[in-house]
């Protein structure tokens, strides 16, 4: 007689969240305000303002934009706010920072709209592995989501999996 193969993962009550599907598609870009600046230095506003009237801010079209300053500048916080208010029509996400920031901005917003009531009282695998790159801080956004709600939460695959919290009874 045969045995019957038994798939107990796909059997078991685990729910199992693969955070490379709410990877943002988008082109990531930088624009570095140390272009904006006098000799690198200083910010003409005259000068700041006629650029940021004139310029064709259509080319960030639903791209995913960091703002930055390079140059060792004081630059007014006004101007990173002039250049956001400039992109936000036109690009998917507008953040202050490194790329790196800009990617855990991608993905706490992407977090926020996971519809946690599903998920209430369920066991939970965070998928560990992925082939698109995901930060760290997407895990600990995820984790601080779920801990509330969840039974317990699982880092890895559904096969092997580490223990990361478990609802006390």
């Amino acid at each position: 007689m045969e045995e019957q193969i038994i798939n107990r993962v796909a059997n078991s009550p685990l729910i199992s969240i693969d955070l490379e599907e709410y990877y943002h598609p988008g082109e990531r870009v930088v624009y570095d305000l140390k272009q904006n600046l006098f000799q690198e230095l200083i910010l003409r506003e005259k000068d700041f303002r006629a650029f940021v009237k004139e310029n064709d801010w259509s080319q960030y079209k639903d791209k995913n934009v960091a703002i930055v300053c390079t140059a060792d500048a004081i630059v007014p916080t006004w101007a990173f706010m002039l250049i956001a208010s400039k992109l936000q029509p036109h690009a998917n996400m507008v953040t202050f920072g490194s790329l790196e920031e800009l990617e855990s901005a991608l993905f706490r917003e992407a977090i926020s709209k996971i519809n946690t009531e599903e998920l209430k009282d369920r066991m939970v695998v965070v998928k560990g592995c992925s082939d698109l790159p995901v930060p760290v801080s997407a895990y600990v956004e995820l984790t601080r989501k779920l801990r509330p709600i969840v039974k317990s939460i699982m880092f890895g695959e559904p096969c092997s999996t580490v223990p990361i919290y478990k609802k006390p009874k």
